[in-house]
């Protein structure tokens, strides 16, 4: 019963996320919000809903080891799984504004990640003010080179197109409430469920955070990577993975830590270095070993990395 629960909570969560997706995104669209602002904003923070409500849901009823576990398998996941599935179907190609801004934001998170955990502590709330201050910051900066390269090429804000005519304007404060609400119903359902499990099982919750959780929560980053593999835009894949993992560690693990200290609990510095080991991996690959492409054979051993380490983790 807690495994099927788990899954009807893990649907409500991904559907109640692509609904506040929308509605978000349809109300700037009728603002006239730049779109590339919203990509940045609304649909990045989006597409990490389901692990920012399943990691604070968790630390507000006292999981601070699920919460931080959630975090540091979808960081996992994402990097073997994802981009390693994407590698398969169709190499992935780096820019070379992947190259010299997001790999290296991607990494300067990571590594942040890697401070607040080193003595296996708790991460307090100042880490975690400091940690969505990183984030605004990096928004701001980004936003403004955006913003002058928008410029450059002569494009304007973005018009109440498409988002509009496909979004009533009554239907947008539904879907938004209805999101809200069937985040919170979901994620809460999420927890409980997989804490049973945990339980029943007799394995610790940040075991099944790193894996059941972290693998659940990342479905709409999978999902919406392998779209854009399948219509060639390769660097939208990457772009997907690096933001995610970027607003999973400095946004989402910033917030939950500032709202309550998390706990280590379960989750090791084994975990830690392997989701260090995973970012540093794609710059390596950018750089040295596929030479601004993550090859195909490279998406089968990002694959075998991955197996390899929930086999270790179990």
């Amino acid at each position: 019963m807690d495994f099927l629960l788990l899954v009807v909570a893990l649907a409500v969560i991904i559907i109640a996320a692509m609904m506040l997706t929308d509605g978000s995104v349809a109300l700037a669209a009728r603002l006239h919000v730049p779109e590339f602002i919203v990509g940045l904003t609304v649909v990045a923070v989006g597409t990490s809903m389901p692990e920012l409500t399943v990691s604070m849901l968790s630390a507000l009823n006292g999981h601070g080891d699920m919460a931080i576990g959630n975090i540091v398998g979808s960081n996992i996941f994402n990097v073997f799984a994802i981009l390693g599935v994407c590698a398969i179907f169709s190499p992935v190609v780096f820019t070379k504004t992947n190259i010299r801004r997001d790999i290296p934001i991607c990494i300067a998170a990571t590594l942040a990640l890697l401070l607040t955990t080193l003595l296996g502590r708790d991460i307090t709330r100042i880490e975690g003010i400091v940690l969505l201050l990183g984030y605004g910051v990096m928004l701001y900066f980004t936003i403004r080179a955006e913003k002058r390269a928008m410029l450059e090429s002569g494009e304007g804000a973005m018009e109440c197109g498409e988002a509009c005519v496909t979004m009533q304007l009554w239907r947008i404060p539904i879907w938004i409430i209805v999101g809200l609400a069937g985040l919170v119903f979901g994620g809460d359902l999420f927890v409980t469920s997989a804490t049973n499990i945990a339980k029943a099982l007799g394995v610790s919750e940040a075991v099944i955070a790193i894996t059941l959780l972290a693998g659940g929560t990342s479905l709409p980053e999978l999902a919406s990577s392998l779209v854009s593999i399948f219509k060639g835009r390769t660097s939208l894949a990457l772009g997907n993975v690096l933001g995610s993992n970027i607003a999973n560690i400095l946004l989402i693990l910033g917030a939950c830590s500032t709202v309550t200290p998390l706990s280590m609990g379960g989750v090791t510095m084994f975990d830690i270095y392997v989701a260090v080991a995973a970012t540093l991996l794609i710059m390596l690959s950018a750089l040295v070993i596929g030479r601004d492409k993550i090859t195909r054979f490279e998406g089968v051993l990002f694959l075998c990395c991955y197996i390899a380490y929930i086999y270790t983790l179990i």
